[in-house]
């Protein structure tokens, strides 16, 4: 099992999902790719063995995961202050893989019945989610 996880900005969302796969699903292959430098560094900081920076690597791995993670603003061109890029949106939206978001209210993206909970929370969720689909 591939497990892609994507962000941006600062990497911190990223990070707190690769440390929960790593931890929760050990026999997965999780693969990191920031969209910018300083994204990666942060998320290879967590233990990941593969990362990558930039559009193409987001483009070329997206189609070969089983799973994607990442914020929602992931499959929105223009989102993360305008670090994903159209190309970038259109191969995670596009890949066969099963995507798991986490709902961020940020970037103007706003997900209508949203509460305020905190990031911990909706990483441990999106974690629980992966399990769930792979005992199917």
């Amino acid at each position: 099992m591939r497990i892609l996880i994507i962000d941006g900005q600062g990497g911190r969302i990223g990070r707190a999902l690769i440390e929960a796969a790593l931890k929760e699903l050990p026999e997965a292959e999780v693969a990191a790719i920031g969209t910018n430098a300083i994204a990666t560094s942060n998320m290879l900081k967590s233990g990941v063995k593969e990362a990558a920076t930039g559009e193409y690597p987001v483009v070329l791995n997206a189609p070969k995961a089983d799973f994607i993670l990442g914020p929602v603003g992931i499959i929105a061109a223009g989102s993360l202050m305008g670090e994903v890029t159209p190309e970038m949106a259109r191969a995670v939206g596009l890949s066969g893989a099963k995507k798991v978001l986490v709902p961020m209210n940020r970037c103007e993206t706003l997900i209508a019945g949203m509460p305020d909970t905190p990031v911990g929370e909706l990483v441990k969720s999106a974690v629980e989610m992966v399990k769930r689909e792979v005992k199917r």
